[in-house]
């Protein structure tokens, strides 16, 4: 139990840095230069969902894989809410086609980068609360 807990809070933190690196990219017309419409407002009705969602992922980290490179680990586990979002979330929930391309080309780029952060900083939480 004392795992989940750390793997959920983990997650939620990744979520965390990953939603203000995304708010930053586009306060900052990061990805507006670059031909992509990703720029959220900061409020609690976006952040509210990420965070548990990123929670969630986070319990993906108990599987019994890479245990020695949890850095490492942190990016191979990013690929899959990458997944969702590109093939599920994109075109099915938000019809922005596949892979989110109607919001720009680099969409997908950009989309395995923020969860990469994801990843990195979820599994630097689990690796210092060891």
């Amino acid at each position: 139990m004392k795992k989940l807990l750390i793997f959920f809070s983990a997650g939620c933190l990744g979520a965390l840095a990953n939603s203000i690196a995304l708010w930053l990219f586009g306060y900052f017309g990061i990805t507006t230069s670059l031909g992509v419409s990703l720029a959220p407002a900061l409020t609690p009705n976006w952040l509210y969902p990420r965070i548990v969602w990123g929670g969630l992922w986070g319990l993906l980290f108990i599987l019994p894989m890479l245990k020695s490179r949890l850095l490492l680990k942190g990016a191979v586990l990013s690929l899959f809410p990458t997944v969702v979002q590109l093939f599920v979330v994109f075109p099915l929930k938000a019809n922005k086609g596949i892979a989110g391309v109607e919001l720009g080309l680099l969409t997908p780029v950009f989309v395995l980068f923020f969860n990469w952060v994801w990843g990195f900083f979820s599994a630097l939480t689990i690796k210092i609360t060891r």
